[in-house]
């Protein structure tokens, strides 16, 4: 609830005081929240010539000029401090849930809860109250309270912005998109200009694939801040949607001169850059997105790739481990580094990899045969064998794959794997096990058979498979 926060630190309480002449202007910017208070205005006019004496303040408007000061300077602390010593008057529950929230923001979120669950007690029915309290729970990851306390809430309140934004933060986490777009939707009825809400529904809006609506968010946002970051990233991302890369590249270029600090803009800049055809600026891009976020695994993903399309392939080689350290669940990855690693003759490397691929994908029988075939230019039949027998274990015994993985089991029966390979109907299915068919060969020591298989997949029009980026090393590119 990006601002609850704000709204419970307006500091309305402060009007209990106006008879002595406070008015507010002054708003200061601390942790996420906007503090604005009623007594810097007149402090900032200038001065006028007087004769009369100044009379005294009371202790409330002492208290309100020392409140409004140390909320000007940006300490926090030293405004809770000021409640320690606050005169009766300020003693109100108003001024109390300004206190709980400034606790909150000092991260003193204890000291923030008892008070706000007393003050919950007290007025159950407390708008600004109900809403501190839904912050609090969702701090310490109380789902069920929080739950609870936006019932409450939407009972009173049913268009109520925060609320309703809250809710569609949860519902997109889930990926239900639809509903989260309808909570934003109404959090807009209640506060049509809500740059939350209406961000919200613009997002929901594109991922739901209505273009019109997104953009027009979006747009909608840039009338009310020409430098919102997010609304200018999320227009580039449409005109990307639309194959317009250059003009993608304007409104992303743009929102990286607001927010030089956003990883996910660089990254975005890097694959218009690249879909323009403009590989170094792709690959500088891609690096500043590492930079901001060395940990963030998609940079290397991105940076690896095109490495690897223009040939530098120890540079993607490098990359993709990179990808793999730092998110190991991306098993795409480990199919690079296999595929890559094989290029260089790291067999041990090789067969890691495609045996995580594996772990990850076991229904995929290239990555099984890529195991093997590792496992025997290591040297280790043993261990390949037992390896294989595992693997036919959960296979259809009348299937091609099955029997070219029995037969670098057995060691022998190419003469029936060439004749399944011929009768094989599925094109990728004959061509992925024509080519381990020429491994085994290679393998064995029957080199010109080989060399014809490879130079038979190298020969492919169109492939879809990894197998033929290795026949075509194995060959020197060289085709029929």
């Amino acid at each position: 609830m990006r601002h609850v926060l704000k709204k419970l630190v307006m500091i309305e309480a402060l009007c209990a005081f106006s008879a002595a002449g406070l008015c507010a202007s002054t708003t200061t910017a601390t942790a996420g929240a906007t503090i604005t208070t009623n007594a810097s205005k007149a402090a900032a006019a200038p001065a006028k010539k007087t004769t009369q004496k100044t009379k005294p303040v009371s202790p409330e408007v002492q208290f309100a000029q020392d409140l409004d000061a140390a909320l000007s300077s940006g300490s926090i602390d030293d405004a809770i401090a000021l409640f320690d010593k606050a005169p009766q008057a300020a003693q109100t529950e108003a001024l109390q849930t300004v206190k709980a929230a400034l606790l909150l923001s000092a991260g003193r979120d204890a000291e923030a809860d008892a008070l706000a669950k007393d003050l919950l007690a007290k007025n159950p029915k407390d708008l600004d109250v109900l809403q501190l309290n839904v912050m609090l729970a969702k701090q310490r990851g109380d789902a069920a309270t929080k739950s609870k306390l936006l019932k409450q809430i939407l009972t009173i309140d049913p268009n109520n912005a925060d609320a309703n934004i809250e809710l569609g933060g949860e519902q997109a986490l889930k990926h239900r998109y639809r509903d989260a777009r309808t909570y934003f939707q109404r959090a807009m009825r209640a506060d049509p200009n809500n740059a939350e809400a209406i961000f919200g529904y613009g997002k929901m809006s594109y991922y739901l694939e209505n273009d019109s609506e997104a953009r027009k968010s979006f747009e909608r946002l840039l009338s009310l801040n020409p430098n919102d970051a997010q609304a200018l990233a999320y227009l580039g991302k449409l005109e990307a949607e639309s194959k317009r890369y250059r003009k993608a590249l304007e409104y992303i270029n743009k929102a990286l001169a607001i927010d030089m600090h956003n990883t996910t803009y660089f990254l975005d800049q890097g694959t218009y850059s690249r879909f323009c055809g403009d590989y170094a600026s792709a690959e500088v891009a891609w690096k500043k997105a590492i930079e901001n976020d060395p940990n963030y695994f998609l940079g290397y993903a991105y940076l690896a790739g095109l490495y690897d399309e223009q040939d530098r392939l120890k540079e993607a080689l490098a990359m993709y481990r990179k990808v793999v350290e730092k998110n190991p669940q991306y098993y795409y990855a480990y199919e690079a580094i296999g595929i890559l690693a094989w290029h260089e003759g790291n067999w041990k490397e090789a067969r890691a990899a495609f045996e995580k691929a594996h772990e990850k994908k076991s229904d995929n029988v290239s990555y099984a045969l890529m195991v093997a075939s590792c496992y025997w230019k290591e040297g280790n039949i043993a261990q390949m064998k037992k390896f294989t027998e595992t693997v036919m274990k959960g296979m259809d015994r009348n299937s091609t794959e099955y029997w070219v993985v029995r037969m670098f089991h057995d060691q022998n029966g190419d003469a029936e794997v060439l004749v399944r390979i011929n009768k094989e109907k599925i094109k990728n299915t004959r061509n992925k096990m024509l080519f381990y068919t020429a491994v085994y060969f290679e393998q064995r020591g029957m080199s010109d058979l080989a060399q014809k298989y490879y130079v038979e997949i190298a020969s492919l029009q169109a492939p879809t498979i990894f197998e033929y980026r290795l026949a075509q090393w194995k060959t020197g590119g060289i085709t029929q």
